[in-house]
């Protein structure tokens, strides 16, 4: 794995919290009804995408994952401007407007979505996979989903046949405790959703994954089982998320003090703590890192806000069209 360094740190410091902040923007933007529909928020789960983009190879890795899905394709490369200017539904968004909240998509930079059926994307991710072993690349999928994901059959069937077949898949729950509003111990007798694998013999286990680093040397070493041709791994990021399962959600399922206690082990002020700790940078240093942050995401609202909105038109360039079909007369 590449060595954790201070450029690592502070890299893992500015991302995470433009991450955060940039997702803060879109919840205020939503109270004004400028993004519209469903709005799904990171917030308290950004080591996880940290770590593991520290580990991948981006020129040829990809990832796909659900509904929770703004940050990652900024993290892989593609332009904020375009993800926010997507959210509210711009003609310069990702998909010109009309994926929205729950259909980020960047092929260009190996971001597969942004799925909106529960558990939809395994399978998906499984099949990305089995691309790169037919075409003799060595590229690896990385495949998210959440805790409720989990107990969807199409995950059972993509571990059988990502098992059967030695894809190079990292199969990754990131389970933040609750699936919409129910807690994973309602969900099944066991609480240990890596021990999914085990019935597959799949490679798996359990992450920190408020930590970064834990992460990183978590997906690196599934990366190169892939690369190597053993096939899948399973990994059961254990993280939190500090807003609701979406922005409607009144959150009654858990108490303020337990959010609170998860807010103690922020990733981001874990990352901050290193940085002072190992002295790779002073408080003006970090305060120049939140300003710029904090202009970054003013210039992604001031160009999704001045952004038109798709021509009508529109609609009809994006459908498939065969002038010659020969069944209609």
């Amino acid at each position: 794995m590449k060595k954790i360094t201070k450029e690592t740190y502070l890299d893992w410091y500015k991302n995470m919290l433009f991450w955060r902040k940039f997702e803060d923007k879109l919840a205020s933007v939503y109270i004004q009804q400028k993004v519209r529909g469903f709005l799904h928020l990171y917030n308290g789960q950004e080591a996880i995408l940290a770590g593991a983009l520290h580990a991948m190879d981006l020129s040829k890795d990809k990832m796909i994952t659900a509904y929770r899905n703004h940050v990652q394709p900024i993290g892989m490369g593609e332009d904020p401007k375009k993800v926010m200017a997507e959210l509210y539904g711009k003609a310069t968004g990702t998909s010109k407007g009309m994926g929205g909240s729950m259909h980020i998509f960047s092929k260009e930079f190996g971001f597969y979505g942004g799925h909106g059926i529960v558990g939809g994307q395994i399978p998906l991710g499984a099949g990305l996979a089995f691309a790169d072993k037919y075409k003799g690349s060595d590229g690896v999928t990385l495949t998210c989903f959440g805790d409720g994901a989990a107990r969807q059959g199409s995950l059972h069937e993509a571990f059988n046949l990502a098992m059967l077949w030695k894809l190079p898949v990292i199969f990754i729950c990131e389970n933040n405790g609750y699936a919409m509003g129910t807690s994973v111990e309602r969900t099944a007798n066991h609480t240990d959703i890596w021990k999914l694998g085990l019935g597959y013999e799949m490679p798996c286990g359990p992450v920190d994954a408020m930590n970064p680093i834990k992460v990183a040397e978590a997906i690196d070493e599934a990366l190169q089982r892939a690369r190597r041709g053993d096939g899948p791994t399973f990994l059961e990021m254990k993280t939190y998320r500090y807003r609701g399962h979406s922005m409607s959600d009144a959150q009654h399922y858990r108490t303020k003090d337990e959010v609170e206690e998860y807010k103690k082990i922020d990733p981001i002020t874990q990352v901050k703590e290193v940085i002072f700790e190992k002295g790779y940078a002073n408080e003006d240093e970090i305060t120049a890192i939140d300003k710029e942050v904090k202009a970054m995401v003013k210039e992604c609202e001031k160009f999704a806000d001045e952004s038109p909105y798709p021509d009508a038109k529109q609609l009809y360039d994006v459908v498939y069209e065969q002038e010659d079909y020969p069944f209609i007369s």
